[in-house]
């Protein structure tokens, strides 16, 4: 176990899916990341937010406020890193894969594709698991239209607006999710709220929206929101993900 990657269980937003999910630091490894930019900086034990940043990203968020989150994404990465290449990185993937009562990986509860030696690498472990699915948000566009014929069809990819390459989203069709501020936002976008990541896991399904959450930067936009959201007590909040390992499981 002391080799393998971590596996963690769902919030409640996932709860009743059979979805394990992997973490890697956000911010710290979304080269595409651009509205949502947030890190938390271990150095300075703060979060810091990007030039162009708009909303915090959750994760980051979570990082911030629960060590034992953040200390599973740096050891995800610690190990990532030490593989070194495409195939080693597959390797240790596949290995550290959760019992099959998990039918649904979430690539990336925190982070991003960040180099083509490691989205390749998850294409391989996907293909050599086609009785699951895989499914990841990523703004990591450049390495999805690359590696376009690479990806098996269990492993379903939703580019997410807000990112330094959205201009790619229209120029190859891709499936997308744009995050929202209010349900009614969605309705004018003719948007389904997807709450489950029901609709992030149908390939079929070419667009949806997310609503906002996570802890936000106090007297921004995106904290009225917030605010907005609890005093209508709209449904937004998916409680804390879990850094216990399901590799066992």
């Amino acid at each position: 176990m002391t080799d393998l990657v971590y596996f963690g269980t769902s919030n409640r937003k996932l709860a009743k899916t059979r979805t394990a999910t992997f973490l890697i630091p956000s911010g710290h490894t979304c080269p595409g990341a651009n509205e949502c930019l947030s890190k938390f900086d271990r150095a300075k034990n703060k979060i810091v937010d990007g030039k162009n940043q708009e909303f915090r990203c959750y994760m980051a968020s979570q990082e911030a406020a629960f060590p034992s989150i953040r200390r599973s994404a740096d050891k995800n990465l610690a190990k990532l890193k030490a593989a070194k290449s495409e195939l080693a990185i597959a390797e240790l993937l596949h290995d550290s894969l959760p019992g099959n009562f998990w039918k649904n990986i979430r690539i990336h509860s925190g982070g991003d594709f960040f180099n083509a030696a490691y989205f390749k690498a998850w294409c391989r472990v996907a293909n050599r698991n086609p009785e699951r699915l895989f499914y990841a948000y990523t703004k990591s566009l450049p390495l999805w239209i690359a590696n376009k014929d690479y990806i098996p069809r269990n492993l379903v990819l939703t580019a997410s607006v807000g990112g330094k390459w959205d201009s790619l989203i229209s120029q190859h069709d891709l499936k997308y999710a744009v995050v929202v501020y209010h349900p009614d936002v969605a309705s004018k976008l003719t948007l389904e709220v997807d709450h489950d990541d029901s609709l992030a896991r149908d390939p079929d399904v070419k667009a949806f929206a997310l609503l906002l959450h996570g802890v936000q930067k106090a007297g921004s936009e995106a904290s009225e929101a917030i605010k907005r959201l609890k005093k209508e007590a709209v449904k937004f909040s998916y409680g804390k993900p879990s850094a216990h390992s399901v590799n066992e499981s």
